[in-house]
């Protein structure tokens, strides 16, 4: 079965592509973040707590 992801609306020529994470529990969270796969656009949307935020940078993260 093939997986389709929501087309961005932002810029109408990417692909949403969904981000998965760990809690601070070691949970895996699915789909805590999405982000478009246009590199022009760079809309992103994150769940954090239980808040929705748009428009963050999108960074890369050390440890």
């Amino acid at each position: 079965m093939e997986q389709a992801f929501p087309q961005c609306l932002k810029c109408n020529s990417g692909i949403l592509l969904p981000l998965s994470d760990y809690g601070r529990d070691g949970a895996s969270i699915m789909y805590k973040a999405w982000v478009c796969n246009n590199p022009n656009c760079g809309f992103n949307l994150r769940i954090d707590n239980g808040e929705i935020s748009t428009g963050r940078d999108i960074t890369e993260s050390y440890k």
